[in-house]
């Protein structure tokens, strides 16, 4: 080898090894993209502390948490049919740090009841998990001069216009407005911004009944505060035998129940919301968590996020109908 060969071939090797360390200097300066969750996330509640889906909520973000290794804040942002809370999630970072956890009044009832919904309840969020239904049933004060559907029926009728209803959420909203329409009563609506204080002016006699969830609605009846007359649904409820359905109690093609489910901002990255999917279906398979989540009266199971998508855009359009029919002017 000549003289310049040799002198060629030492530049090219030093060339090659330069490049060498280069790569490797980069390699080791670059950051490592971090596995999520690498920090807590918050989960939105729409409704207030002890509602029915808090209750629920914070019990899945104390599994969840364990499964995906970082704390779960619960943070509340009740109101305005919930909206407030989705309109909050729909603004946030699709980075799965920000999650929701809502139901049929944000999603489902929400737009068609209220006239000035800023967000697409499709569009602008990324679905993940179902979370199961949340049964809800009919109670009284145990002082008014009724004890059954048909009793309060009969009172309302006799009654018009003089018997009024709470609704701390959309299902208490188009249940009480379906029961007046089936029944060809008129009753009066009475607005509350949530669940809690709704049962508490009922329990003191301000209103007269409501459709309330079982989570919150239970303590109420076990203390003798308020009395149960049904289940909100076409069939008896196997969380709560005892109560006669709707259909039973005299009121046909009464069938309304609330659902929960998890969704974050549009556009997560899928593999985000498929580890939050699973941590998901996790929670709810475990037959302890079960078990706690059907004493507050959920019943709890889930799916994929394609078959929760579905169902959400499917529950749009029926409670749209259901909307309709009980004649809810949207305000």
């Amino acid at each position: 080898m000549s003289s310049n060969q040799k002198s060629r071939h030492a530049v090219t090797a030093l060339s090659a090894a330069m490049v060498t360390a280069a790569l490797a200097l980069g390699v080791a300066s670059a950051p490592a993209l971090a596995a999520y969750p690498d920090k807590p996330i918050t989960l939105v509640v729409p409704f207030p502390a002890g509602s029915g889906t808090d209750s629920v909520g914070r019990i899945f973000a104390e599994e969840m948490s364990k499964e995906l290794g970082q704390p779960i804040v619960v943070e509340n942002k009740p109101g305005a049919n919930a909206t407030i809370a989705a309109n909050y999630v729909a603004r946030a970072k699709p980075d799965g740090y920000t999650l929701f956890v809502t139901t049929n009044t944000s999603h489902s009832a929400a737009p068609w009841l209220m006239k000035n919904v800023s967000y697409d309840p499709v569009k602008d969020f990324t679905p993940i998990a179902r979370g199961g239904n949340l049964p809800f049933i009919l109670v009284t004060n145990p002082d008014r001069p009724y004890k059954t559907v048909k009793e309060l029926v009969d009172y309302a009728k006799a009654n018009p216009g003089k018997v009024a209803y709470a609704t701390g959420n959309s299902t208490g909203i188009v249940a009480g407005g379906r029961l007046a329409v089936a029944t060809q009563t008129e009753m009066l609506a009475v607005p509350y911004k949530g669940t809690p204080q709704a049962l508490t002016d009922l329990a003191s006699g301000e209103v007269d009944f409501m459709f309330t969830d079982f989570t919150s609605g239970t303590p109420f009846v076990k203390a003798g505060r308020l009395h149960a007359m049904a289940v909100s649904t076409a069939e008896r409820s196997a969380l709560l035998p005892d109560l006669p359905s709707m259909e039973e109690a005299g009121v046909a093609d009464f069938d309304i129940t609330s659902w929960n489910g998890y969704f974050g901002p549009a556009g997560m990255d899928p593999e985000i919301v498929k580890t939050l999917n699973a941590a998901i279906n996790k929670v709810v398979n475990d037959p302890a968590t079960k078990a706690r989540l059907a004493e507050l009266g959920f019943d709890a199971f889930s799916g994929t996020p394609e078959e929760f998508a579905t169902f959400v855009q499917e529950q749009y359009e029926l409670w749209g109908k259901w909307i309709r029919e009980a004649n809810l002017i949207p305000e």
